[in-house]
């Protein structure tokens, strides 16, 4: 009689999942760098209704003023003086970027017009101003 040598190895047998995890990160890294992430002015404001109101693309860089005349960029408060080197710097990062205004309907039309003024001389010429659509 032949005597069977049976070794028992303890092999388990399973899937490999680090292939399918690399791939996974790889998704995620992919995922964060191609969304494009929702910028706030950091603070609200009671835009003008406009019957020439027209639904546009977001700019991507944000400026508010309000009622009392304080400007708003990135969730904070500037001075009128710092409008123009902001948008310089952030127009030599981005060159492709527009700006959009978001005034206050109780917001003095001489401060959007400084405003306006220091992002043109800042080198961004394309700027819009926030309008909301008349209801009804």
């Amino acid at each position: 009689m032949q005597t069977r040598q049976h070794t028992e190895e303890s092999e388990e047998t399973g899937i490999d999942l680090a292939p399918m995890l690399d791939f996974v990160m790889n998704l995620l890294i992919f995922f964060i760098i191609t969304t494009s992430f929702v910028k706030e002015a950091g603070i609200i404001v009671n835009k003008q209704e406009a019957l020439t109101a027209e639904s546009k693309e977001s700019g991507n860089i944000l400026i508010a003023i309000r009622p009392n005349g304080d400007i708003w960029m990135d969730k904070r408060r500037v001075d009128i003086r710092e409008v123009r080197p902001a948008i310089e710097r952030l127009h030599v990062e981005r060159p492709e970027d527009t700006v959009v205004i978001i005034a206050d309907r109780e917001a003095n039309t001489g401060m959007l017009t400084q405003v306006m003024d220091q992002v043109k001389l800042g080198g961004i010429s394309e700027v819009s101003i926030a309008t909301a659509p008349i209801a009804g």
